[in-house]
């Protein structure tokens, strides 16, 4: 489980597909001792399993492996050799809750429409598939691309609008988005909940 507070950004610094998986090698800042075989790492809001790790140049490098569920049903299998990812480590207990509980796993993938400064913040406009877009609401919670954001706004045609601070752009992979990119989306679990108990279907996701 996590909070969608990104906490690292790393780099993909290897892709290999072997045996039916595809295995990321992907440096990042952070320590060493602070990473374990089978820990859980979310990578722009998936969540992958480290199977191997070293000390890398700024920080520990860590390998994980995809399926080819995971590789078609996200934007990971986009991913290669010097793609940068959002990361964060899962909570552990007694660890601070900033965000809204995320748990890595897709729901769908959106596409950005469009982008608009707003003074020092940005307006990203996304248009998520059909089958998920009556969950994201005004001021409700949703994770893109790894990174809990809230809803400014959801459209009558089904996108939704989020209002992204200048600290959030900066320290993020979304400063560099653009009109047209994919993007990966969980819905918050509020939701999902709420679905279930007025009837509606919930999404599979990833």
């Amino acid at each position: 489980m996590f909070t969608g507070l990104v906490t690292d950004v790393g780099t993909v610094r290897s892709v290999e597909d072997r045996n039916g998986l595809r295995r990321f090698e992907v440096e990042s800042g952070y320590p060493l001792d602070e990473i374990s075989m089978g820990a859980s790492i979310m990578h722009s809001g998936v969540c992958l399993t480290v199977v191997d790790m070293g000390q890398g140049e700024r920080g520990a490098w860590f390998a994980t492996e995809a399926v080819p569920e995971t590789l078609a049903k996200t934007i990971l299998g986009d991913l290669h050799v010097g793609s940068r990812v959002n990361l964060e480590q899962s909570l552990k207990l007694g660890d601070e809750l900033g965000g809204h509980f995320v748990f890595g796993h897709v729901d769908g993938v959106g596409q950005v429409m469009s982008i608009e400064p707003e003074g020092e913040s940005f307006r990203i406009t996304i248009r998520p598939p059909e089958a998920i877009s009556r969950y994201f609401a005004t001021k409700g919670s949703a994770a893109v691309n790894g990174v809990s954001l809230t809803v400014a706004e959801a459209l009558p045609n089904g996108d939704f609008q989020l209002a992204i601070i200048p600290h959030t752009w900066d320290v993020t992979t979304l400063n560099e988005l653009q009109s047209g990119s994919s993007v990966n989306l969980e819905i918050d679990m509020l939701a999902r909940y709420v679905a279930r108990m007025i009837g509606a279907d919930a999404p599979e996701g990833q």
